[in-house]
């Protein structure tokens, strides 16, 4: 990464700075997106755009969600960083201010775009799925009334952490936390779904997770995948018994779960590969992203 995206410009890496009283340091306060380009345009934008303007009004900051503009600058920022396509990340700081706890609206916020060339996944992944491993790390409360995507990710990477531990983690699998009362909240860096006799489950967002936007899209494309969705309140016991599960975020897509971890011992997880509606809804997610 050798040009970061500050304040609508493409900058050197090194010379990619902010305050060191930029609230989003100080304290946090600050949401950020992630997303990938298909053909070199960033997929579902508006969404990732709508989620982002939705959080920086609950915490005050001024957002001017320009899509048009927003796509002409990441064009910028990955061309100088020579990519034709990109994992992006769009951050946006509630910028400087008193070293104290602000009650009114923030004025000047800082916007970084940090690009990257997207991680090379193997094509096996989506035949032969990856574990997921029970974490004792729970899932902290949301900031507000929904979890936001925010700059203080310190849950996360404790989880990350403990995963790192685990047998599981030299495979690739995803750590998976829960509430504070035990149900199934969501992964370190995904959304959780399980499929049972026809049924699609998630967790609900009064779980307190976040409310991906590809989370998103796989509710909208479930019943032309056959499949009725519900959200709820599930247990980790509910997963031993599915008859699929997979994950979801916007980098990795739909990605089966075919092997379950408790501690260090293995479970299969449905049949231990891809099941037939997980196929489904990646194709028809991939569908989406070709169009």
């Amino acid at each position: 990464m050798k040009y970061i995206g500050l304040n609508h410009q493409a900058v050197e890496a090194k010379d990619a700075v902010v305050s060191a009283l930029d609230h989003g340091f100080l304290y946090g306060m600050g949401l950020f997106e992630t997303f990938r380009t298909y053909g070199g345009t960033p997929f579902l934008l508006h969404r990732h755009l709508e989620r982002l303007s939705a959080g920086c009004r609950q915490l005050g900051i001024p957002l001017d969600a320009d899509e048009a503009a927003l796509g002409k600058w990441i064009k910028q920022v990955m061309e100088a960083n020579g990519l034709q396509e990109a994992y992006i990340r769009y951050t946006v700081t509630a910028g400087e201010d008193i070293l104290g706890l602000p009650a009114g609206e923030y004025r000047q916020p800082n916007h970084l775009l940090y690009i990257k060339e997207l991680p090379k996944l193997d094509p096996a992944l989506y035949l032969e799925g990856k574990g997921l491993q029970l974490l004792s790390t729970p899932r902290n409360t949301p900031e507000g009334p929904v979890r936001l995507k925010s700059l203080h990710y310190m849950n996360n990477i404790l989880a990350k952490r403990e995963l790192a531990g685990y047998v599981s983690a030299a495979g690739g699998a995803e750590g998976l936390m829960l509430t504070g009362q035990g149900y199934i909240a969501e992964g370190i860096v995904s959304n959780i779904f399980y499929v049972k006799d026809d049924v699609l489950y998630t967790p609900d967002i009064r779980a307190g997770i976040l409310p991906g936007i590809t989370r998103e899209m796989v509710l909208a494309l479930a019943p032309e995948a056959g499949l009725q969705a519900e959200q709820g309140f599930y247990r980790w016991e509910q997963l031993l018994e599915a008859d699929e599960i997979f994950v979801t975020n916007s980098i990795q897509e739909i990605v089966p779960v075919t092997m379950l971890w408790q501690g260090n011992e293995p479970f299969q997880a449905g049949k231990g590969f891809c099941g037939r509606y997980t196929a489904g809804l990646i194709r028809l997610y991939r569908e989406r992203t070709e169009a």
